[in-house]
């Protein structure tokens, strides 16, 4: 068994990655808002917090199915069943941006509308992933493997390139107050949790 576990640390390495994408909803900073923004984020941040604990568990269980005594299709059921919460989450993440509306600053309109098209995107990825560790050979110590060098670099690639529109979104104002909210100070710290 010994194939997998080197490549199971990639890619629980790698999913670490995407738990940084939650961090990326969850701002600092705090100055004053308006009321308007203030509601705009509390709507957002109450909304993601149990998303980002999903994305959470989903890494964690991937991280704990690493160890040398996991077979091929255990890891192969585990990898899958993150991938869809994750897919889920980052779906249910860009819902819920796009039901609050546009924050009350400048550009917020295409700001959120760019954040919940990323959103949309990383859902669809991880749904991609999973569809891919799926059709994975698992009778095939070495081939299993493989496939999931691949699908690490993949993740690998998400977590580097998935969250600039989020980062968009919640500069100066919308991230200060997102800081003020507590869902999202809860949210930054269960999915720091993951990173460390």
């Amino acid at each position: 068994m010994e194939g997998t576990k080197p490549v199971n640390k990639k890619l629980a390495a790698a999913l670490s990655g995407g738990a940084v994408l939650v961090l990326a909803l969850t701002g600092c900073g705090s100055d004053d808002n308006s009321e308007k923004l203030n509601s705009w984020a509390k709507d957002v941040c109450d909304s993601v917090q149990p998303q980002a604990r999903k994305i959470a568990s989903a890494n964690a269980a991937i991280q704990k199915e690493t160890s040398d005594n996991s077979t091929p299709e255990e890891v192969q059921k585990t990898d899958a069943k993150a991938f869809q919460d994750m897919s889920d989450a980052y779906k249910a993440m860009g819902a819920a941006v796009q039901k609050a509306g546009a924050p009350d600053v400048e550009n917020g309109e295409k700001k959120q509308k760019d954040a919940v098209a990323e959103l949309n995107g990383l859902s669809a990825s991880y749904a991609d992933l999973k569809k891919k560790v799926e059709a994975l050979e698992t009778k095939d110590q070495a081939k299993f493997a493989d496939g999931l060098k691949d699908i690490a670099t993949e993740l690998d690639k998400l977590g580097r390139t998935g969250n600039n529109a989020l980062k968009t979104l919640e500069e100066g104002e919308v991230g200060q107050a997102m800081a003020k909210q507590p869902a999202c100070k809860s949210a930054t710290s269960s999915a720091s949790a993951t990173t460390s």
